[in-house]
């Protein structure tokens, strides 16, 4: 089966590799030509354990391949999916101008049969505005279909190949089938699949994040019970955690969510209720429970640190997330952002993500590891756990800091161990 994979961003990358590694044909396109050159000289633009091998291995293949040719894209493919970036608006409602512009250019294109699937973050609605497009400017007949990612930044391939589940949601028998048939090899291992209309498909990927980013922000909010009240959020996540009706995933108290989707999820997801005429008051409580956490942690390093003007900061993690190098929205540059206005100076390291936090932020100090990071600083905040802030050598880090001072917003050490080894330590929640 030939597939046109529509936008190489995150989504469209690892699921376009994936599908090729199924046995897929697939030709990926995007408009910006330099970022094909890349991809065709072997160059995977973002950091994600594992993808750069798939996309080589099905290069050699022959199932993959990058173009800017839109054109041949469509007319070769029969099904076609739309991969590009749904940025928000100021007001939290996604910006659908990629989407509508995709979709006329599929209609434009249109050759014969067609399945047009969203794979896109897209609010419901979305699948009925792409089917008026087709409909007005093609004479061919097609089917649009919703098809939800739900890939994690850090873990994508691994779940993309053992997804909880996939989600169809199409109108049509035809369209359903091959879908299927795309998604067979997971089918074969028992994935449950989740066959439904296009509107309640598009639905599930908000009602997904949403509830998720509650958890979440749930979990902080009692941390902050802990702080004040002497317990302890570990042992209280996991006697919650413990009841299967609950699970331990997304109670690990930190500095908040952030990163491509939750922010952006969870604001679309208040502006669709909205524009149902209804308040969605958890979301939004969700929303404002996150912003407070980010801004509470300098409270947090000023109480371990002291003032903190003309104090040097040695701040471990930039990414939202360990395995990735995506700095949107992240909590560590929240921190940070609030670090200088502080007056205190900042030198940051992180893995993977400063390139991309140099683009963002060219005036901050990094850092060649952390190490390096905490040479001559007051006071350390870990922001990111990456494993390889796990196991710090804490005697060389106090060799090389002016004060044995750590705040951990990732709850990463034990609090006793670094008391019993003469840190002034806080975390998140740790009574």
């Amino acid at each position: 089966m030939n597939i046109c994979m529509v936008g190489t961003g995150y989504v469209g990358l690892v699921t376009g590799a994936c599908l090729a590694d199924f046995g897929m044909n697939v030709v990926c396109v995007d408009k910006d030509a330099d970022k094909i050159a890349a991809l065709q000289s072997g160059h995977v633009p973002i950091y994600e354990p594992g993808l750069e091998e798939v996309i080589a291995r099905n290069e050699r293949a022959g199932r993959l391949s990058f173009t800017t040719d839109l054109k041949r894209g469509i007319e070769d493919a029969l099904a076609i999916f739309i991969a590009v970036g749904t940025p928000p608006k100021p007001d939290g409602s996604p910006d659908l101008t990629f989407v509508r512009q995709v979709a006329e250019a599929i209609a434009e294109h249109m050759n014969g049969y067609k399945v047009v699937v969203t794979k896109s973050t897209v609010p419901t609605g979305t699948g009925r505005m792409i089917e008026q497009i087709l409909r007005a400017r093609s004479r061919h007949e097609f089917s649009v279909a919703s098809n939800p990612e739900f890939l994690r930044e850090g873990s994508a391939v691994s779940d993309f190949l053992r997804p909880d589940r996939v989600v169809i949601g199409a109108g049509d028998a035809r369209a359903i089938e091959i879908l299927k048939e795309i998604y067979s090899p997971l089918y074969l291992v028992e994935t449950p699949f989740v066959i439904t209309d296009v509107t309640s498909a598009e639905l599930i990927k908000y009602a997904s994040n949403g509830f998720l980013a509650v958890k979440i922000s749930f979990i902080n909010e009692i941390a902050k019970m802990c702080e004040l009240m002497g317990a302890d959020v570990h042992d209280v996540a996991r006697g919650m955690g413990l009841d299967k009706r609950i699970g331990g995933k997304f109670l690990h108290p930190g500095p908040g969510f952030g990163g491509s989707c939750f922010p952006k999820d969870t604001a679309a997801a208040a502006d669709l209720a909205r524009q149902a005429g209804y308040n969605f008051e958890i979301i939004e409580a969700t929303i404002r429970v996150n912003e407070k956490t980010k801004r509470r942690m300098i409270e947090k390093i000023r109480a371990a640190a002291g003032p903190l003007a003309g104090k040097t900061a040695a701040v471990l993690g930039l990414s939202f997330k360990p395995e990735t190098d995506d700095i949107r929205e992240s909590p560590a540059l929240a921190v940070i952002e609030d670090l200088r206005k502080e007056g205190a100076r900042v030198r940051a390291f992180d893995p993977a993500a400063m390139p991309n936090a140099r683009a963002l932020h060219p005036d901050l100090e990094y850092a060649k590891d952390a190490y390096d990071c905490a040479a001559g600083a007051d006071f350390l905040v870990l922001a990111t756990e990456w494993n390889v802030f796990r196991k710090l050598d804490l005697d060389r880090l106090a060799s090389l800091m002016r004060s044995r001072t750590m705040i951990d917003l990732r709850n990463v050490y034990e609090p006793a161990e670094l008391r019993r080894l003469g840190w002034t330590y806080a975390g998140v929640g740790r009574g």
